[in-house]
């Protein structure tokens, strides 16, 4: 007989041995997923879990203010969201007290409860991320995808199978839903370019340039976008411990100027023998980061493969790349490779990716997230988010208070997304589980990944429909080509 909610909690009120009668522990409760200690915003999804090897759980959220939220009776807690969200408005700046008992066989133990910090850093409204299921050879069923943080609703933005291709290659205008680039890679190759909310596709290709545009990266103007084009390849491992690696045979740089509808290279920035990629932005839209290495033979020196952080000043008044470019940080010389550099928004930091070679950081182990900044110099791992198992792809809040990043610490085959609450100080915090409906069997069910999350600051009017026929049909509209000096 399938057991209802309700019917398990009769059952255990009248079969069970009383809550109150517990014996006590001086343990943390395991709970899946890790909350314990975490900081959150105010807007977050119900921090729903279940605890290890219990029954059925007996949990008590308490605000400061005495107000309480119970879950009962289920192997997993499911607090409502309206309750939930007044339960974080009362508690801003303040911490929510977590009271854990759990029945295994017919004993109830109470464990030490924990606190939740809720942040008075408001957090974006939501993020978009791309979920792909495993595939190598042909283009399994994959999308992109937005979800609502301060609720479970995700939604489909676009999807593969609405056209024959792979959906990749996503990114907004800092947050802003109405402005983003998107690109289709196969035989509809496209990409989408939303300006205001005005759709269309783009033929990203010239006779000056390596191939499509991809990973985008916008200015903070919404002028420019900056972009790289790569000849992506993907070789397979024989070593127990590793599957696949992506790598370029080769890549180049250009920004592409919105309103005169131009890219724009310079050849500081596409030069021989060298591999440039993962252009980005600063904050104030006058300096361009990216990758570099140097060419290699594939695949047999693919261990050497080693890209250094740089940078080179970019003039948004006219459209000039400068002609000095700078080494930021010498990964090569470490022994190491920096991948998907990301700046905070409000200036003062860099966040990266530091692994052992190459430039697909999400297939190595060893991955972890690097913080430069932006002032001093200084850099160091964010030992306080990684973990033992690849952590990368990594996006921060408008507000840069807080970031989201993927990691495959759950299973250390498929990707989830976990979000850190990032201080004043520079400080991270304890990262926590993107939250989910029954979270344990949600992603247990989930055969897919996450991939390059980003945050925005309202729902992306995308039409679905729209964007199909954009895709399929025959016409696009092509880049102009200028160089810089």
């Amino acid at each position: 007989m399938k057991r209802t909610p309700l019917l398990l909690a009769l059952l255990l009120a009248a079969c069970s041995p009383k809550v109150h009668d517990a014996a006590s522990s001086e343990a943390l409760p395991a709970i899946y997923p890790d909350y314990v200690g975490v900081t959150i915003p105010a807007s977050i999804a119900p921090l729903d879990f279940q605890l290890e090897g219990a029954d059925a759980l007996d949990v008590r959220i308490t605000a400061p203010d005495g107000t309480q939220l119970r879950s009962y009776g289920n192997a997993y807690t499911c607090f409502p969201e309206k309750k939930w969200a007044r339960l974080l408005e009362k508690s801003v700046g303040d911490s929510l007290q977590v009271s854990v008992s759990g029945l295994q066989g017919d004993k109830w133990t109470t464990y030490r409860s924990f606190g939740i910090f809720v942040s008075p850093d408001a957090i974006d409204y939501g993020l978009t991320y791309r979920l792909l299921e495993p595939g190598y050879e042909i283009y399994s069923h994959m999308g992109i995808y937005e979800r609502e943080l301060s609720s479970f609703r995700q939604r489909a933005l676009l999807e593969n199978t609405q056209f024959d291709g792979c959906v990749n290659c996503h990114a907004s205008m800092r947050g802003k839903p109405e402005d983003f680039s998107l690109h289709i890679r196969g035989a509809h190759g496209a990409t989408l370019l939303s300006l205001d909310g005005e759709l269309n596709a783009y033929e990203t290709r010239t006779d000056s340039t390596l191939g499509f545009c991809v990973y985008p990266y916008w200015h903070p103007s919404g002028r420019y976008i900056a972009y790289s084009t790569n000849n992506t390849r993907q070789g397979f491992h024989v070593q127990p411990d590793k599957i696949i690696e992506v790598f370029d045979l080769a890549s180049d740089l250009q920004i592409y100027d919105v309103q005169k509808n131009q890219l724009i290279s310079a050849p500081q920035v596409k030069q021989e023998g060298l591999w440039e990629t993962f252009p980005v932005f600063s904050a104030d839209g006058k300096t361009l980061y990216f990758t570099r290495a140097a060419q290699i033979s594939i695949p047999s020196e693919l261990p050497l493969s080693h890209y250094n952080l740089m940078k080179v000043s970019f003039d948004p008044e006219t459209g000039t790349i400068g002609e000095d470019v700078e080494t930021v940080i010498d990964a090569h010389a470490m022994g190491k490779s920096i991948t998907f550099p990301r700046p905070s928004y409000d200036g003062k930091y860099l966040m990266y990716t530091l692994c052992d070679y190459g430039t697909f950081s999400i297939w190595h182990h060893e991955s972890d997230l690097w913080l430069l900044d932006l002032e001093t110099g200084q850099t160091r791992s964010i030992q306080e988010v990684n973990s033992a198992d690849t952590d990368s792809y990594h996006n921060w809040s408008t507000n840069s208070r807080w970031f989201v990043f993927s990691s495959r610490r759950d299973t250390g085959s498929y990707t989830r997304l976990y979000i850190a609450h990032f201080g004043e100080d520079g400080q991270a915090g304890k990262p926590f589980m993107l939250p989910q409906r029954n979270p344990a069997a949600y992603y247990e069910d989930l055969f897919y990944s996450y991939n390059v999350p980003d945050f925005v600051t309202g729902p992306v009017p995308l039409d679905r429909i729209r964007a199909q026929k954009a895709v399929n049909a025959s016409e696009r509209v092509p880049f102009g080509f200028r160089r810089s000096r």
